[in-house]
């Protein structure tokens, strides 16, 4: 028997765990949204999505079909949710335009942001929310500070 770690490979110490409505219609989305690697994916015998993990650059994302009865539920059945999926990427623009063609709703067009990033954001169709951003420029928490209360300042 493999030795095991506190952290599988491939793996970080947090991995988001994702539920939804029509998992298995999800994973061909990201895969063709997001450009995402299908690692695993296990079947209920009816066919739903029992549990997907996919790859996104370095990381991974864990994923299954709404099961109420255990607890999981979905975006669609809490009204929407709270957590937002920050992803970097190399360039924010294509990556960005692509999810769109692919069925992502746009909540935020990309722009550049204060804090140095450019970036966007949009929804799944399965109701989760990703900002996908591309570093543009290296800025101190300082300077982000000063940044932020100019805006304020300028949008009363």
């Amino acid at each position: 028997m493999a030795e095991t770690t506190a952290v599988p490979p491939e793996f970080h110490t947090v991995t988001p765990y994702l539920i939804m409505k029509n998992a298995v219609e999800a994973l061909e989305f990201y895969k063709r949204a997001f450009g995402a690697i299908e690692k695993y994916k296990l079947l209920f015998p009816d066919g739903r999505l029992a549990h997907a993990q996919i790859a996104l650059g370095d990381s991974q994302i864990m994923f299954s079909e709404e099961c109420q009865e255990y607890g999981g539920k979905s975006p669609q059945t809490l009204g929407g949710s709270p957590v937002t999926l920050y992803v970097y990427v190399e360039d924010v623009d294509a990556f960005f335009e692509r999810a769109l063609a692919a069925g992502a709703t746009e909540l935020h067009p990309v722009r550049d942001q204060f804090y140095g990033d450019r970036s966007g954001q949009l929804m799944d169709p399965f109701g989760h929310v990703w900002s996908i951003a591309s570093p543009k420029e290296n800025v101190s928490p300082e300077e982000i500070q000063k940044r932020m209360e100019a805006l304020c300042v300028s949008q009363k």
